[in-house]
């Protein structure tokens, strides 16, 4: 089977030999996808880029379809190398308005960025736990781990692995338990971006257990989630926060509001001084959500319980950094029949159904 790249130079290169004609004919066919062709020789080097922009100004100006691509192509194009720092490449192509970005090394294409899938380059790689039994759901769980359970039409793990792909992250691993071979048999038929390892979790050991049987990590950082939430997070800016504030772990953070119906009294002893009246007390909430160190993950010991509350109190004892990135938008925790219908309707109403 041809890999993704090697099927993207067929859409989208064409010989300089070809004609102008040749090239509105194939941008046509790209309907519906990045209408950019790229011409490359016989080496596969990239000599320039052509839109049906850069066709229409060019017999405007008294070209004619029988001329050579090479004539109307834009030479100076966008692009990558592999040691750019690729973030800032994607936000010069915005910019520009374009829709893909070749990744060169040594003068030849080694990936495409399609912008507009793709919204960042994030150097990391994520764990979503998946091991829960999902009660609160019962009977929607009996048959069916709560991560495949669908919203409008698609498992709520779907969400989240596509929200990651969307940011370039290339490798995820699922930590898997109650009803596993279903996720490990749904992860098996599904095509996408990134490499997905599924990671048994030999018994229920919390939150942040099943980490410690997580391998192979080579990034610096790493994402850690609950599978089961619905969420707008900008991943981006969380990684920037994280790196920019020197933090070794970052919790992402959900406000949450308290209203009490009653007059609240502020004592002195038996004595009142003051009535406050029907106040509303605001906080955070941990969402959920988190990215920290990979060199953490060595302090989990394998086989022993453990939830995240319990292992963000252990690092600020240590005086570690842990930080609080705060969530903009959407976020639903889905844990009961009532988030539930809540994800299916506001996830519905994204897709418009």
């Amino acid at each position: 089977m041809k890999n993704d790249l090697t099927l993207l130079l067929q859409r989208h290169a064409i010989r300089p030999d070809a004609t102008v004609r040749d090239a509105m004919r194939r941008i046509n066919e790209l309907s519906g996808e990045s209408m950019t062709l790229f011409v490359t020789d016989e080496e596969g080097r990239i000599e320039g880029s052509i839109t049906d922009g850069d066709i229409r100004r060019a017999l405007i100006g008294g070209g004619e379809l029988r001329d050579k691509v090479v004539t109307v192509m834009n030479p100076s194009f966008l692009s990558a190398d592999t040691d750019d720092d690729l973030s800032v490449k994607m936000a010069e192509g915005r910019k520009r308005h374009i829709e893909l970005l070749p990744v060169m090394e040594n003068g030849r294409v080694v990936d495409f960025i399609n912008l507009k899938l793709m919204h960042a380059m994030l150097p990391l790689e994520a764990v979503l736990m998946a091991g829960g039994r999902g009660e609160r759901l019962r009977p929607l769980t009996d048959d069916v781990p709560k991560p495949l359970l669908p919203v409008a039409g698609k498992p709520i793990i779907d969400y989240n692995i596509e929200d990651l792909e969307a940011c370039g992250i290339k490798k995820i691993h699922v930590t898997v338990n109650y009803l596993a071979h279903l996720i490990r048999d749904h992860f098996s038929q599904r095509k996408g971006r990134a490499q997905i390892d599924c990671v048994s979790e030999p018994k229920r050991l919390g939150t942040f257990g099943s980490l410690a049987y997580v391998e192979n990590i080579s990034t610096h950082d790493i994402i850690v989630m609950n599978s089961d939430l619905l969420s707008a997070i900008d991943y981006e800016a969380m990684y920037l926060y994280h790196r920019n504030q020197g933090c070794d772990f970052t919790i992402a953070a959900v406000p949450y509001s308290v209203s009490v119906p009653f007059a609240i009294m502020k004592m002195h002893g038996n004595k009142v001084k003051a009535l406050e009246e029907k106040p509303t007390y605001n906080y955070f909430a941990n969402g959920g959500v988190y990215i920290m160190k990979t060199e953490l993950i060595s302090k989990i010991r394998k086989g022993e319980y453990l939830d995240a509350p319990d292992f963000i109190t252990s690092l600020i004892k240590e005086g570690l950094n842990v930080g609080c990135f705060h969530i903009e938008g959407t976020w639903v925790d889905i844990g009961s029949p009532d988030d539930y219908r809540l994800a299916n309707e506001l996830a519905s109403r994204k897709l418009g159904r």
